[in-house]
């Protein structure tokens, strides 16, 4: 019997490194890094794919100093069977290859609810019932989350590239978003609480890190459920991306989509810019509206977005009733508007507040 032979994988990230010198990546991410200290742990999302794998062999191969403080994270959905177990199988030898860290997460199911779990704890169970693209990625970034705080680790780097940028924006003119919706994925994006997520692989399309991964020897695993048309990205990808590109005779569709996010992310960083040095926010957490007399219904917009992003009892509100209250904060309007079972936003004095139904409730009381 043959035995099967092993890819030497420190060898195969040495010759990645001839078509992806570091020069090669997004500059703001080399910028980034740049600024940091060298001890600093990193945690790289890795799925088995090209795309992650290329990223992990990048790293490893262009910051050797940082190789023992690299934790690479997997997590295993447990929805394809066991390909899924091969695909956790294969990125824990490549990391044994490269002498890194990994940690591995599935989903441990109960009836319906699912949760992510560390490997070996808790009741391993494959998720049942149908599970939505969004439901998948929230429980994927909780572990990805859970796994930064335990390593009290700011970086978590991901393997997106020029296609991504392309499927991103498309699937999100389809739903309707502004600039700051449109300019994802970032390559340096800062979360809350300090965490920052990286993408230095921007500037290359899929097709460029297949091939320079076949060219160094490497094989990667491939999710056949990519292929199907279940979730929304992959129908983008399988039927809207190549129909879109063909269209585009004698121009880089992937290449205009990666600039129009960049040209996008400049207008959203100017325009929060403008939005801070207004300074519509009081201390005890009211939007000024008198300071947003005048203003562009743009910036107000961002302001009445900023501001509901932390009320911590605020529900959603639809898109028909977030106009509404925008066109009453644009003219300055008293009102009295509805956010959900909790409470409610109140233009009153020239200032918008959030008020709770009990605070509401007790008010209404008195004056009875």
């Amino acid at each position: 019997m043959t035995k099967r032979k092993t890819t030497n994988w420190p060898e195969v990230a040495a010759k990645l490194t001839a078509a992806f010198p570091r020069d090669a990546l997004h500059p703001a991410v080399l910028a980034w890094v740049d600024a940091r200290p060298v001890r600093e742990p990193w945690a790289v999302a890795f799925s088995g794919g090209a795309d992650s794998l290329a990223l992990l062999l990048l790293l490893w191969a262009h910051w050797p100093e940082r190789r023992d403080r690299l934790r690479v994270l997997h997590f295993n959905h447990k929805l394809r069977g066991r390909a899924s177990d091969a695909d956790e199988k294969f990125c824990r030898n490549v990391c044994a290859e490269l002498g890194v860290k990994f940690v591995a997460g599935e989903w441990n199911a109960v009836g319906r609810a699912l949760r992510p779990t560390r490997r070996g704890v808790g009741r391993k169970a494959r998720p049942t019932g149908v599970i939505s693209e969004a439901e998948a990625r929230t429980v994927r970034m909780e572990f990805f989350e859970k796994e930064l705080r335990a390593a009290r680790c700011r970086a978590l780097w991901f393997g997106h590239q020029m296609d991504d940028i392309a499927e991103t924006l498309l699937m999100r003119l389809a739903r309707g978003s502004g600039a700051g919706g449109l300019s994802a994925p970032r390559p340096v994006q800062l979360m809350p609480g300090g965490q920052v997520r990286l993408r230095p692989l921007l500037t290359w399309q899929k097709a460029g890190l297949a091939d320079a991964l076949c060219a160094a020897g490497a094989a990667w695993r491939e999710d056949e459920s990519n292929a199907t048309g279940d979730f929304f990205r992959n129908r983008i990808r399988r039927d809207v991306l190549p129909a879109w590109r063909a269209a585009s005779p004698g121009r880089d569709a992937l290449a205009g989509a990666a600039l129009t996010r960049e040209l996008l992310a400049e207008d959203d960083v100017a325009l929060e810019a403008w939005l801070d040095a207004v300074q519509p926010f009081t201390t005890d957490g009211a939007l000024d509206v008198g300071r947003l007399a005048g203003k562009p219904r743009a910036l107000i917009r961002r302001a009445l977005h900023r501001w509901m992003s932390v009320q911590p009892g605020a529900g959603d509100l639809s898109r028909q009733g977030f106009e509404a209250l925008l066109a009453s904060v644009q003219h300055a309007r008293p009102v009295r508007h509805s956010l959900g079972a909790q409470g409610f936003a109140i233009i009153r004095r020239g200032r918008l507040v959030y008020e709770t139904c009990k605070r509401t409730n007790k008010k209404a009381g008195r004056l009875n």
